[in-house]
């Protein structure tokens, strides 16, 4: 496996590329030069969408939610021979198509050069909407249970609250999994306090749709109608506070801890 698109001149190559949140402004320019030494480019056909601008004159093949495992089979079959770039969402390597991609070409061709091209990823693109909510240690963690059983994920969701850190959710709410926001609520409200900050954007970076809430964990378990799939859940720790204008609420601010050691 290769670190970037300037190494090695074999013909044969697979770029995972993460795309980001899905604008251009986002792609980072490695990203961007992957895609255009690339012969072919493969991914979700949301994504492809998103990327459109770049994908004249290369081949494209477009799939869709849940054929990842067959995405990644074309995607290094296709590498054998030609420039592959694979898109994702956000970063690859965070619920992306890093992992199984790494792991059929492992099984299938271990000597293809493949390169994984970091992105900006849903929680801190989230954050940064909502101020600076992860600033110092944070938890990441998805509330689909496709791949994990919600046995582990209550698990983990315990373990996590239990820390006191801020929590980026992905996944948190879809038509098939109506309920497990809740279920995760229920588990953080053992240990963090009703009024600890909260903080739900939606389509981050992505136009006209994007939108931001600031709540409070009590008032989303009461009602977390607002929450859909393209919405990332920020929920505070226990330095979490409000940023305000005057009495308005503009964002989320997690203090790093610089009061403690100087005064500003």
């Amino acid at each position: 496996m290769s670190q970037s698109p300037s190494q090695g001149e074999a013909a044969g190559r697979l770029f995972v590329v993460s795309i980001g949140p899905g604008d251009l402004d986002n792609l980072t320019p490695l990203a961007r030069k992957a895609m255009n030494e690339s012969d072919v480019i493969i991914g979700n056909d949301f994504y492809l969408e998103q990327m459109k601008p770049l994908l004249e004159g290369k081949k494209v093949i477009r799939s869709h939610m849940g054929k990842e495992v067959d995405r990644a089979r074309e995607a290094v079959r296709l590498a054998k021979s030609s420039k592959v770039s694979m898109v994702s969402g956000g970063d690859a390597g965070v619920y992306g198509m890093a992992s199984i991609v790494l792991e059929v070409a492992q099984n299938e061709a271990p000597e293809l050069d493949v390169s994984i091209i970091p992105g900006v990823t849903a929680a801190t693109a989230a954050a940064s909407i909502l101020g600076s909510p992860l600033s110092s240690d944070f938890l990441v963690i998805s509330l689909s249970d496709l791949l994990t059983p919600w046995e582990v994920i209550e698990k983990r969701l315990d373990l996590g609250f239990r820390m006191g850190i801020p929590m980026a959710v992905y996944n948190p709410r879809s038509h098939s999994r109506p309920g497990n926001l809740c279920k995760a609520l229920d588990i953080s409200l053992r240990h963090a306090r009703p009024d600890t900050p909260v903080g739900i954007v939606k389509n981050a970076y992505r136009g006209e749709g994007e939108s931001f809430i600031v709540t409070d964990l009590g008032s989303l378990h009461e009602d977390d109608s607002a929450v859909n799939m393209h919405s990332i859940v920020i929920i505070g720790g226990e330095s979490t506070k409000l940023l305000k204008e005057g009495e308005i609420v503009t964002g989320i601010i997690t203090p790093r801890g610089y009061h403690r050691k100087y005064v500003y």
